[in-house]
């Protein structure tokens, strides 16, 4: 049937080509048919002419002279007249000609179009053999889609069996942590009880034995005298023993209380590499220390978490945490280190367990880069920051965003200003810090700045909020009168990309960011001056993070390099 078809059709063609090509000859026909007529009506009354001019010349001979005069009148009007009709004749030939060249030059042309008409019908014959191949391709196509169709649809059904079976578990274990938290709870009060009995007895002890001595409490505030070094020792380790006991949810909070009364010491200037090494196959992107683990995150163009352990004085890798189709912009720990969530520039963010290492939420939602993640007061919500000049609150129980708040500039970074989440500070391409109440949908306010916010970090107080500037300058904004109270700039600093994140040290009188140059400039919040630069980057630095109770230093840098600064 299909060849039937295809030369039906080509016969077709040719019948309505050759209609037109010999109606665009048929005026030209028509009158060479009638110039070959004329020819012949000419010719005959030419011969008749000259049978009359010969009769008229005999009748001459024999008449009269008046005849003769007559005669040659009419003589010398058939000599003009046939002279007319040979001009005519004459013209009519040339045309003739002239007809014959344009018929010969149409003639030419309709050979070429027979020949395109040629290659033409053998590139139909071609396509039409490649349409036979490409509909039995589809068919299989068709085929295997429908196949997949059905296997997806059991998936499904399988996906959505695991999600009501890991709503139930995730609600036990919210339950177990609760009470977890309670227990904790308890346990720190016990400890507090215990902690003052004793430093009444050391006190007691210290009266009756010296009384010049001072003593060392539990909470690391040391006073000096003449006691022997050997109770200093054991005072001490049972203080660290105190501190160190708790465990879970309660160990992230129970160090921020000894970090709150430690010594200024306690985060001492670092000034030498402790360790390097290559944390991603390129630019590393993000950092961010644990809050209860000498273990820290990083995230890289190579579109991977990475977890690295340093609390053996050496780096040690304890899990690669994959699930992102393009580079991870910031990474984030929830408050009690079981969780972290990474922010990409697939246009979405995504939640792991550390424990385990594996990929607990997907947020899908925004459409452009997501440049900032953050817990928002608890492991259940996270807040996103994303170039689409959106934020987005996530309820990790529901698996889906439950408020969106439009910001009209591509967000860099954002902090949430207290424990509850209750307020969320944001910095935008458009040079605005913006504060918003998850109450409201509208920013409660705003500060100008003037360059692109590229970070910002709260104080452990979420008195002071610090903001790195494209501008090349950092801004310490005191929250509790909403304006900029210090300005820390340096003729050699200068702000390497849209994303540089600076951070404040554990205790808030230091801060570090790191400079286009791979130099890490460190400032003393309090007086202004510049503590000290670290140097041993060679490309560009893009984020630094302080460990919370250490004091050590992590960066990273845009050439796969990650340090630890500090003393192990």
């Amino acid at each position: 049937m299909e060849s039937r078809e295809w030369r039906n059709n080509i016969i077709s063609k040719l019948q309505t080509r050759n209609k037109y090509e010999t109606a665009a000859f048929q005026d030209i026909i028509s009158f060479q048919s009638r110039l070959f007529d004329n020819v012949n009506t000419l010719k005959n009354e030419n011969l008749q002419l000259t049978l009359l001019n010969e009769r008229i010349r005999f009748s001459s001979t024999d008449g009269s002279p008046s005849g003769a005069s007559a005669s040659n009148e009419r003589i010398q009007a058939m000599e003009q007249k046939i002279l007319v009709q040979q001009e005519e004749l004459t013209s009519l030939h040339r045309r003739r000609g002239e007809n014959a060249q344009q018929i010969m030059s149409l003639n030419e042309k309709v050979h070429d179009l027979e020949k395109q008409l040629q290659a033409k019908d053998v590139i139909i014959s071609e396509n039409t053999a490649l349409i036979a191949s490409l509909r039995a391709e589809i068919q299989m196509y068709e085929t295997n889609m429908s196949e997949l169709q059905g296997l997806n649809q059991v998936l499904r059904d399988e996906h959505q069996a695991l999600q009501i079976a890991f709503a139930s578990i995730e609600e036990k274990l919210r339950k177990a942590q609760d009470e977890n938290r309670s227990l904790v709870e308890r346990l720190i009060k016990y400890k507090s009880k215990d902690a003052d009995k004793m430093n009444e007895e050391n006190e007691h002890y210290l009266k009756s034995s010296n009384p010049t001595a001072f003593f060392f409490n539990t909470f690391g505030r040391v006073s000096f005298g003449k006691k022997s070094d050997k109770l200093r020792k054991e005072l001490e380790e049972a203080a660290r023993e105190g501190g160190s006991r708790s465990s879970g949810g309660s160990a992230g909070s129970t160090d921020d209380k000894i970090m709150d009364s430690l010594p200024y010491y306690a985060t001492a200037l670092p000034s030498k590499v402790a360790i390097r090494f290559d944390a991603h196959d390129g630019e590393v992107y993000a950092v961010k220390w644990s809050p209860t683990d000498r273990l820290v995150a990083t995230g890289g163009a190579d579109r991977k978490v990475k977890l690295w352990d340093v609390s053996k004085s050496i780096v040690e890798n304890k899990g690669t945490l994959v699930g992102s189709n393009a580079g991870v912009m910031s990474v984030d720990f929830d408050s009690t280190g079981a969780y972290i969530v990474g922010a990409s520039n697939d246009f979405a963010s995504r939640v792991w367990t550390v424990a385990d290492q594996r990929l607990r939420h997907t947020l899908t939602g925004h459409s452009g880069k997501v440049m900032a993640a953050k817990f928002l007061g608890e492991p259940t919500k996270v807040i996103t920051g994303s170039h689409d000049r959106t934020l987005k609150i996530w309820d990790l129980r529901s698996r889906m965003c439950t408020e969106t708040k439009f910001a009209g500039s591509s967000c860099n970074d954002l902090v949430t200003s207290d424990g509850a989440g209750s307020t969320i500070i944001s910095g935008h391409f458009d040079k605005r810090i913006r504060f918003w109440d998850i109450r409201t949908e509208m920013s409660a306010n705003h500060i100008m700045l003037q360059g692109k916010v590229t970070s910002l970090d709260l104080s452990r107080d979420s008195n002071y909020l610090l903001a790195c500037v494209r501008d090349d300058t950092i801004q310490l904004i005191d929250l509790r009168m909403n304006t900029i109270v210090r300005s820390f700039s340096n003729e050699a600093f200068k702000v390497g990309c849209d994303w540089s994140r600076a951070a404040f040290g554990p205790g808030g009188r230091l801060l570090a960011v790191g400079a286009a140059d791979g130099v890490v400039f460190v400032w003393n919040t309090y007086s202004g001056r510049l503590e000290t630069t670290l140097k041993d980057h060679t490309t560009a630095v893009t984020s630094v993070s302080w460990h919370p109770q250490s004091g050590l230093l992590a960066s990273v840098d845009r050439g796969k390099r990650a340090l630890i600064w500090g003393d192990l």
